[in-house]
This record gives structure tokens, sequence and C-alpha cells, in this order.
């Protein structure tokens, strides 16, 4: 097997999928997206400076790129003696084995596709739940969740867990509020051994990103169509509603009932310090119950918020199912305005 070549294959196809979706995000985020790219390409370390000269060059090369490959189709990837299609995960993973290495395909926020390759670390079966984690990765695109699951097939990355966490608390130090991601920095030695505070924080966090990971099949076992549902009110509020609820879901389903069964209380901060703005938005209780919980050290009061919303973000999924399921082309604003009338 040709490594380099199958890697470049991948790595062209991310470029393809960057091509046509980073007009998806702002301004803003899109240049911080790109800066931490261009750290990923070159192999800086994340204590380096970077040149903003550099950046700026390699950034004006790399949309030139985009603009030549925008139309092209993802390439079909070389395996040993046969071609295999891009989005077919399982059979290229049964290939890739052997060499230690990992891949996958799926679709994200926005109906964007996202492709890596890695060399595997570990591979282990919990449950009825194969999860891969990831080490080195040798190609990615724009955007590298960090967790994805297909089926019952999880995918951990811990090199885009600690590429995420790096740019959390960098983010963090310019002001240095006191919020969640300050109560989760200060569980680890961040001022005096940045590297391996980081590590620690990576791999404490890589176990909670399984639980969420476990939620969201979950929650999908009793959600029959949501696929389809969400590709048809891409591009909307309805969407980043709706995967404001399914989250919601499966984090009362399972991540946070067992982050407080074990007294996580480094990865209880880090979760609340990274609850999206619609998040919380829609589910205001919740960060109510954490703040008493700072206050007070009780985790009773996030345990029974936990359990008295599991049925109300199930039974608002399957309303939204149900809406979508009468009318598909105007389900839109209806959800939009289920989810509004639905807050807790």
């Amino acid at each position: 097997m040709d490594i380099q070549q199958l890697s470049d294959k991948v790595q062209h196809n991310c470029h393809i999928s960057d091509a046509r979706h980073a007009g998806n995000y702002t301004l803003c985020v899109y240049l911080l997206k790109m800066r931490e790219f261009y750290r990923w390409e070159h192999q800086y370390a994340f204590s380096e400076k970077l040149s903003t000269e550099n950046i700026g060059n390699w950034l004006n090369q790399r949309e030139a790129l985009w603009d030549e490959i925008e139309n092209e189709d993802y390439h079909r990837l070389p395996i040993t003696s046969a071609e295999h299609d891009p989005f077919d995960s399982d059979s290229i993973n049964q290939q890739l084995l052997a060499q230690n290495l990992v891949y996958s395909a799926g679709y994200g926020v926005k109906d964007k596709p996202h492709f890596f390759l890695a060399e595997l670390e570990k591979k282990q079966q919990v449950n009825d739940y194969t999860i891969y984690i990831s080490g080195r990765e040798l190609a990615r695109d724009l955007t590298s969740p960090p967790a994805m699951s297909q089926h019952k097939t999880i995918y951990i990355r811990r090199e885009s867990f600690k590429r995420l966490i790096w740019e959390r608390t960098d983010e963090w130090r310019w002001n240095k509020p006191e919020n969640a991601m300050a109560r989760a920095i200060r569980c680890y030695d961040f001022d005096n051994d940045l590297e391996n505070a980081l590590a620690s924080m990576t791999d404490n966090e890589l176990d909670a990103a399984v639980l969420h990971e476990i939620g969201e099949i979950q929650a999908g076992e009793q959600l029959s169509g949501w696929h389809q549902m969400m590709a048809d009110i891409s591009f909307t509020q309805a969407e980043i509603m709706a995967r404001a609820v399914r989250d919601h879901y499966a984090d009362t389903l399972h991540t946070l009932p067992t982050l407080i069964e074990n007294n996580n209380q480094a990865s209880i901060h880090f979760y609340f310090a990274n609850l999206t703005n619609m998040r919380k938005h829609i589910f205001p209780s919740l960060m109510t119950a954490y703040e008493r919980w700072c206050e007070n050290k009780n985790i009773d009061s996030i345990q029974r918020t936990v359990t008295a919303a599991v049925d109300h973000w199930q039974n608002l999924a399957l309303q939204m199912l149900a809406l979508h399921q009468n009318d598909a082309r105007q389900c839109s604003v209806r959800i939009e305005t289920l989810i509004n009338n639905n807050h807790i």
C-alpha cells in the first residue's frame, strides 16, 4: 500500500470540501480556522508564534488552489489493488487496520463533507460500539471535528481534540474572564507546563467525547428519519436549533449522567465552557443549575435538572420529526416556532 499516495488523495478531497464550504464561516471564524490549519500543516508547536506575512502568502495560495478544484468530483481512494468510494469508511478501514491507520468520511454542519486519515492509536469495543481513537493526522480538512459517529462506530481524534483545547484555552487567555473555561483550566497546570497540561486535559476530554457520541447513537436509535429532516432544513435557523435539541437529548440521556456519576469535575466545567449560545438559549435552567453547583458544590442541582429534561428533549425531537413528515418543504419555520415555545 502506498501510504503517501493515499494520504495525498484524502487531502485533495479535503481541499475540494473546503473549496465548496469555506464560505459558510464568518470572516473572523474563517481566519482563525485558517491560522490553526496553517499551524497543523506546517507542524508548528502550539507555543510558537506564527508569521502573519507567511500565513497571508499561504492563504492566497490555498484560495487559488480552491478556485481550481472547487468543481472537481471527490476522488476515489487507491488502496492495495482496488479503488474505493471516498465515503465508504467501513470498507476502507478493513484494508487500513493492518497498517495501523484509520479513515473516516461523513457529513457535518450544513452538509459539509469531512475526511480524515490518521495513525490508529487504539481500537476498542464498548458494548455494541466500535471506537477508533486516532493519533497523528495525515490528512484533514479545515474543520476537524474531534469526535464523530456513524451507525455504531465512533471516531475520536486525539490530535483534533488537543488542537480544539488549545484554541479554547488560547482564546480564554485574551481576557481571562471568570467563567466555566477558567474553572476547567485551573484543574491543570497551564501556567508552568503547557504541553503536559494540554496532554492531560486531552486525555480527560477524550473520555467525555466517547460518552457524548454514545449518547448521540442512543438518541439516533429513537429518532428515525432525523438525517433526512436535517438535509431538508439545511442552511436555516431550524437546522442550528435542531442540532442543539439533539445534542441536549444525547447529553441528558448519557453524557452528563455519567460525568456526574464519575464526579469528573474538570470535564463538567469544560462541558459547560463549550456549550453553544443556542444550547444555552433553549436550556437556560441547565446553566442556572451549573452556576448553583459552582457556588454550593452540590452536584444534585445539575443532576435533578438533567433527569427532568431527558423526556422533554426526546419529545421535542419527535415533534420536530412529525412536523417534517407532515410537510418537509415548509417545516423549517414550524420547527423554529416549536423550539422557541419550549425552552426549559
